[in-house]
């Protein structure tokens, strides 16, 4: 914008250096012009009192008095038949201004000169000027052009002037504009510069009020920066939840294995290796899911009937078909890890319902136990009921909360109910797989 405005201004500037003096000379030729026409109907009038006759030189002498005009008065053969005292010997060349006056008894103007200095030239015949056809002569008149080149040239001087002047303001204004304009994005990337220096992304760049192109960078590198922050504060997690989970299954190994490298090999002992290292493998199969879930983006997914993921139980009921914009990988391991759930810690037939109210698109999983008791931390890593000893890795439900949170949704537990929730999908929005 304030380059915008400079360029305009500059613009404006241009264009008046050459409009001004142009409009100038046009207006004092016109002057000068309409003066010319004047002066020669004055002499046209004291020279001829009768066709054919000229009067004495000395009644044009007083009529160009205090005058720069150059005057003669030529017959209808081109002689000279009076001329003013000013032009001494010389002779006002009229040109084809001239022949049109004498011959086609047409006035016109021509530009002409006399020794060094232009003229501008105006041709008439005594005729047009009322003094009758009879005369046949003509009268020229010229005035110097010295005055108006010397006024024009002094104009053109004072217009670059201000030209230049203007030009300065101009570059000023603009220099101004142009830091105040780039204010926000020195100030974002000095913040940046800090931000990258010390490494933490929890800090936040200011975000101006206004809604223009810098406020929304602003937004745009504060979303970078808060999906770092997550990313990281997800490898931070994970190692963290790794190097903890990780840690009693892996000394129990150790520990058989140097129960067999004292005693032998033992049946029981090699059991209960195979179930650490299966125990080993789900642990960090639902690590990297959740992993992968704390560091993902928001969910963006696609029309899904949710009837569709209701597998793995003994009984499916579906009290309306309904739709919602999940991705479909990650909701059946929500569902998956809410069956397993439910068989493992549950007790009985495990139930699906699939249905909607109020907006939501649900899909609940119920079994025929008791569920975890009242406020219980079902949903927290690594959380386990009393009666679980050490059962699974304590993830699946944190994962399963961690699906529906990124697609905009809850799940929520009710005895031994457990419910996913999202956004249902209206029917106009669905497109049919």
């Amino acid at each position: 914008m304030a380059v915008a405005a400079a360029a305009a201004i500059v613009l404006a500037v241009a264009l008046l250096v050459i409009a001004v003096p142009k409009f100038l000379e046009n207006e004092l030729k016109g002057t000068l012009e309409d003066t010319l026409v004047r002066r020669a109907a004055d002499v046209a009038r004291l020279n001829a009192t009768a066709p054919g006759q000229l009067t004495a030189p000395g009644a044009l002498e007083g009529s160009l008095a205090g005058s720069t005009l150059f005057v003669q008065v030529v017959d209808k053969s081109g002689r000279i038949v009076v001329r003013s005292s000013g032009l001494g010997g010389r002779v006002i060349d009229a040109g084809a201004a001239g022949n049109r006056a004498l011959k086609d008894r047409q006035a016109s103007f021509a530009d002409s000169s006399l020794g060094p200095d232009a003229l501008r030239v105006y041709a008439a015949p005594l005729g047009e000027l009322g003094q009758g056809e009879a005369s046949g002569g003509a009268v020229i008149v010229a005035g110097s052009l010295a005055d108006i080149e010397q006024t024009l040239n002094h104009t053109r001087r004072l217009v670059a002037l201000c030209a230049l002047v203007a030009a300065l303001v101009a570059a000023a204004l603009a220099t101004l504009l142009t830091r105040r304009a780039l204010r926000p994005l020195t100030t974002l990337s000095s913040g940046a510069r800090d931000i990258a220096r010390s490494g933490d992304v929890a800090e936040r760049l200011p975000e101006a009020r206004t809604h223009d192109e810098v406020a929304e960078l602003a937004g745009t590198l504060n979303a970078m920066l808060a999906s770092l922050e997550r990313a990281r504060e997800a490898e931070h997690r994970f190692v963290g939840d790794a190097s903890h989970e990780l840690r009693t299954p892996l000394t129990a190994l150790r520990g058989n294995a140097a129960y067999i490298a004292r005693h032998g090999a033992d049946p029981a002992v090699l059991a209960d290796i195979e179930a650490g290292a299966e125990r080993l493998s789900e642990l960090l199969d639902d690590l990297l899911a959740l992993a992968r879930e704390d560091a993902a983006a928001p969910a963006h997914g696609e029309p899904v009937a949710l009837s569709e993921l209701a597998v793995g139980a003994d009984e499916v009921i579906v009290e309306r078909e309904v739709w919602a914009s999940v991705e479909r990988p990650a909701l059946e391991r929500a569902v998956e890890n809410l069956v397993r759930n439910a068989r493992k810690h549950g007790s009985g037939k495990v139930t699906i319902t699939v249905g909607g109210e109020d907006g939501e698109a649900f899909i609940r999983v119920e079994d025929e136990g008791p569920g975890p008791a009242p406020g219980e931390p079902v949903f927290e890593r690594f959380a386990r009921g009393a009666g679980a000893q050490g059962e699974g890795s304590g993830l699946g439900l944190a994962i399963v909360k961690a699906i529906a949170e990124r697609h905009g949704g809850r799940v929520t537990v009710d005895g031994s109910k457990f419910t996913l929730a999202v956004k249902e999908l209206s029917r106009s929005a669905r497109t049919t797989p």
